[in-house]
């Protein structure tokens, strides 16, 4: 047994002395006379122990209510956790060209989203020591998931994630604000190592900050940002939609139009790397460097895991308190 507080058990030391001195001044005297013979009768009955009985209950109250203050308890073991010290954000794009099917996953032509978010979840899978973000954006960005070690909420914010509609006021590719928001979720902290990797398909076409005025802010605050061009090099199959149904009419090649030079600018100012995802297996490649760049000693911090003693001793504490309360003022009350 243990005492998260044992400071507090010294106090036990001064209960002996508080006891002598309490019972050396005694209690003031109930009645006052002018002779003791008017008291003469009674000089010869037995004295009564229930002064001293009800004084022992109050002072071993208060020694159990002190053993609490210490706060004992049993250790059940220890928990090991390792933390890394890196914090990475990943800038997703969501907006409606990210639907283009010029992926494959397991054999089946899957959209630009549902590849990102696969490798995506490979790569967290390999970082358990890192906290990761997530951001979200489209003409808009936002947080899908705050910095964290609970790599499962993180994914299943991951999963929630989805397209924007095309007809949408939502839709465009607001890469600035997405960068600024992620180095928002990273300023001020302590950290050996802070990254965002930005993924989009296109070019800045929304948004208040421009990139490369958010990539001077990641320079200034030592934020390393690594940005992926995702999609095809030349036409990718792209959804065509009935104006009057709004809904998918087929597929038709376009040209893949990706600002590939903002993006380098963006990796080059931070010290990071850009890289072109146009294909499935170059997309799982380009996490697997990123891995290998960003890796460090991980911390490792302790945990204990205990068992709390002290209602064991309070509650014997109230007991006690009451059964002296109860006598003090039934069987062994004092007159007056």
């Amino acid at each position: 047994m243990t005492f998260g507080h044992p400071w507090f058990l010294l106090l036990l030391l001064l209960l002996p002395l508080a006891a002598w001195l309490k019972g050396k001044h005694g209690r003031p005297p109930a009645f006052l006379y002018s002779s003791v013979q008017l008291v003469r009768a009674v000089l010869n009955v037995t004295h009564s122990r229930s002064g001293a009985f009800l004084a022992a209950l109050r002072w071993l109250t208060l020694a159990l209510f002190i053993i609490a203050l210490a706060q004992p308890r049993f250790s059940l073991g220890e928990t090991r956790a390792k933390a890394s010290g890196i914090d990475i954000i990943v800038a997703l794009d969501r907006s409606s060209s990210m639907e283009a099917m010029d992926f494959e996953l397991e054999g089946q032509d899957v959209d630009r989203l549902v590849m990102a978010k696969s490798v995506l979840r490979d790569f967290i899978a390999k970082r358990p020591n890192d906290r990761l973000g997530l951001i979200v954006f489209a003409g808009h960005a936002y947080v899908a998931g705050p910095l964290t070690l609970d790599h499962d909420f993180l994914n299943s914010n991951l999963d929630r994630i989805e397209i924007v509609s095309p007809f949408g006021a939502e839709d465009g590719t607001a890469i600035g604000d997405a960068l600024t928001t992620s180095l928002n979720r990273l300023r001020g902290l302590k950290s050996k190592s802070k990254i965002v990797i930005l993924m989009t398909d296109g070019q800045n076409t929304a948004g208040k900050v421009p990139p490369l005025t958010s990539a001077e802010a990641a320079q200034a605050l030592g934020v390393k940002v690594y940005t992926i061009g995702v999609g095809t090099r030349g036409l990718a199959k792209v959804p065509v939609y009935n104006q009057m149904t709004r809904q998918k009419a087929g597929y038709q090649k376009q040209p893949v139009n990706i600002d590939e030079e903002t993006l380098n600018a963006i990796a080059d100012r931070t010290g990071g790397k850009y890289y072109r995802a146009d294909n499935s297996e170059r997309f799982g490649e380009i996490y697997n460097e990123i891995d290998r760049l960003e890796k460090t000693d991980a911390e490792l911090k302790k945990y204990t895991d205990y068992q709390e003693l002290f209602p064991w001793f309070i509650s014997p504490g109230f007991g006690l308190l009451l059964v002296e309360i109860v006598l003090r003022h039934t069987l062994l009350r004092r007159l007056p």
